[in-house]
């Protein structure tokens, strides 16, 4: 370990994080050192192997490749950047008692993305716990006990940016921490600290990181996108271009489930209904002439007409031809397969909120693609 100021203490190790959080630091403050906070902490919080070799590579050198492959405004772009942000790696198990010292102080910002199970809650995490001797099994309990820590020690107040792709995933992991803490009966200032004076915020993240660089590294695309809610006192990790503070964090949820995530469960409905190569890409299916106008049509013709009843047509299209780039990105190996994945549950998700919400605004509009596949669920 060094004895580098760590300001921002990151829960997660995966390649998401490495090209979007990590290298948003980096390029951040090689720009201008002051549009960054300082140099990321980075904790593995779970017994994977794969975890274990970057948090390993992390501490035989504190860099990494990040490969930024892709089209922008159809041009294309392929280059690497050294990131060098994150200057010491831990695990939440082995390095325990360093985590309840540092939180004491030095950290000023939480970030997170703790995969799918992320959010899950354990049994045999109990209050005997804050003893500190061993770590808990969730991310909220260890949450808990980190800032239970904080909090004896008169910290200052903290910022949490869970990256996690859950709505609202600010107060989603601020009423989970506070049901353990209720849970284990901590005492009510405890409560009030977790409820008033830790800044919960919700953000929504948006980029493609197709594939992993051994032992740690990844290959992204050049779109990026963290939308940050505002919140009064709130802190970021950095100041980056591709950072957008919001009073509407709703609009840029709409805009990424209506057109990307949509798109893409459209095109793995096209593949799945043809029967499709189990190799192809969202690169083949645009390639697909019928998949392709099955994917056009949906969008013009089912999808812009709600954002046009909210008067955000033109925001819309500026940005599904950001998505047209991405999915026309041929350095990205996104297997229709692997988006086909829980596929019944992700039309629910991804089709039926901008058919509920064109019904909501009267928006008179024929949906027969996207309910013809809901009905097929």
């Amino acid at each position: 370990m060094t004895n580098t100021p760590s300001p921002i203490l990151q829960f997660g190790t995966s390649r998401f994080l490495q090209a979007h959080v990590d290298l948003f630091v980096c390029e951040a403050a090689r720009r201008n050192p002051d549009d960054a906070l300082g140099k990321i902490a980075m904790v593995q919080t779970t017994a994977s192997a794969q975890s274990r070799a970057r948090i390993d590579a992390i501490r035989s050198n504190a860099q990494y490749p990040v490969r930024i492959r892709g089209l922008h405004r159809n041009q294309t772009v392929d280059l690497t950047i050294e990131c060098d942000s994150v200057a010491e790696a831990l695990h939440a198990h082995d390095d325990w008692p360093a985590l309840l010292e540092r939180i004491c102080d030095e950290v000023r910002v939480i970030v997170s993305n703790t995969a799918d199970n992320g959010y899950a809650l354990f049994p045999d995490d109990t209050v005997s716990m804050l003893d500190g001797r061993l770590a808990p099994r969730s991310f909220a309990a260890k949450l808990a006990v980190l800032l239970h820590e904080r909090y004896r020690a008169g910290g200052k107040a903290i910022t949490l940016l869970p990256c996690e792709l859950v709505s609202r995933n600010g107060d989603v992991l601020r009423d989970l921490v506070l049901s353990v803490a209720r849970g284990w009966q901590m005492e009510p200032g405890f409560l009030r600290y977790l409820a008033n004076d830790c800044i919960w915020v919700n953000s929504l993240v948006d980029r493609i990181v197709s594939e992993a660089i051994e032992p740690i590294g990844a290959v992204a695309e050049p779109y990026a996108l963290w939308a940050i809610e505002r919140q009064e006192g709130m802190v970021l990790p950095c100041r980056h271009e591709s950072i957008v503070i919001t009073d509407d964090l709703a609009h840029y949820e709409r805009l990424k489930l209506f057109l990307l995530n949509l798109g893409h469960t459209m095109l793995a409905q096209c593949w799945l209904d043809s029967r499709g190569d189990p190799a192809a890409t969202v690169l083949d299916g645009m390639r697909n002439e019928s998949w392709r106008a099955t994917l056009e049509s949906t969008w013009k013709d089912e999808v812009l007409p709600v954002f046009e009843a909210q008067g955000q047509c033109e925001i819309a299209t500026r940005y599904l031809d950001d998505v047209r780039d991405r999915f026309n990105n041929p350095f990205l190996a996104h297997r229709l397969a692997d988006i086909a994945g829980n596929h019944q549950q992700k039309k629910q998700r991804r089709f039926k909120p901008v058919v509920e919400l064109a019904r909501e605004l009267g928006v008179r509009v024929d949906q027969k693609r996207l309910e013809a596949a809901l009905a097929g669920t």
